[in-house]
């Protein structure tokens, strides 16, 4: 009963980040979002300008849309992997990745993963439980949480210059809806979402508006899917 419900509970998030009830989430305009989107606002001041940190020769933006086993991350590394093995440093690459959709839940600290039950919400097992996950996989992660050794993770891609962004659009649809779930007020839980974004993660007003971003500012697109 209880896989049955987990089933149930990601389904409807599912569809709830696809859009397909949109109509039904009048909270995306609601005033009771007003100071918090001021505190988003305060963020996006900064979004522009922070595409100014893409540089070097090589530039791709990873779409993150869903978490497919921590591709959005794993291929980011991949990228600076296989360039440097070319002969490039670094300092002449760029790779972003854009964590949007489902692929969201990746941008957050391990606070709002346990909160607020990330794991279950997208179907996130952690390797060493087999459950639901309680905590970020893909910030630093632990030996068995990629599939293969030495793949590094979010922190030490951002060492290297990687970027990460988060799309408030889906922040705001998910967390929402956690918050009703739970019984709690959305404005509460929306600005807990927003305070409990990983360090260096530059939240921007959607992540389909930062893919066009990095494309103008010359990263090529690829889906960080299979």
């Amino acid at each position: 009963m209880k896989s049955s419900n987990n089933k149930s509970r990601r389904k409807f998030f599912g569809a709830m980040a696809l859009g397909a009830t949109a109509a039904s989430l009048p909270f995306l305009t609601h005033p009771a979002y007003a100071e918090s989107d001021q505190l988003a606002e305060s963020k996006f001041e900064e979004a522009d300008d922070w595409f100014k940190n893409i540089k070097g020769k090589h530039r791709i933006v990873y779409d993150g849309s869903t978490p497919h086993g921590g591709l959005p991350v794993i291929w980011n590394w991949a990228f600076y992997t296989s360039n440097n093995e070319t002969g490039s440093k670094d300092s002449e690459i760029t790779a972003m990745t854009v964590f949007r959709h489902t692929g969201l839940m990746y941008a957050f600290n391990d606070e709002i993963w346990k909160k607020y039950q990330l794991g279950a919400m997208v179907g996130i097992n952690d390797s060493y439980t087999e459950a639901p996950s309680l905590r970020n996989t893909v910030y630093e992660p632990k030996e068995k949480d990629f599939p293969l050794p030495g793949i590094d993770g979010v922190k030490r891609l951002q060492e290297r210059g990687a970027l990460f962004c988060a799309c408030n659009l889906a922040t705001k649809v998910f967390s929402s809806v956690a918050a009703k779930s739970m019984d709690m007020d959305p404005t509460e839980a929306y600005n807990d979402w927003i305070n409990g974004l990983l360090p260096g993660v530059q939240l921007v007003p959607s992540g389909v508006w930062a893919l066009g971003r990095a494309q103008a500012n010359g990263c090529g697109y690829i889906f960080a899917g299979g």
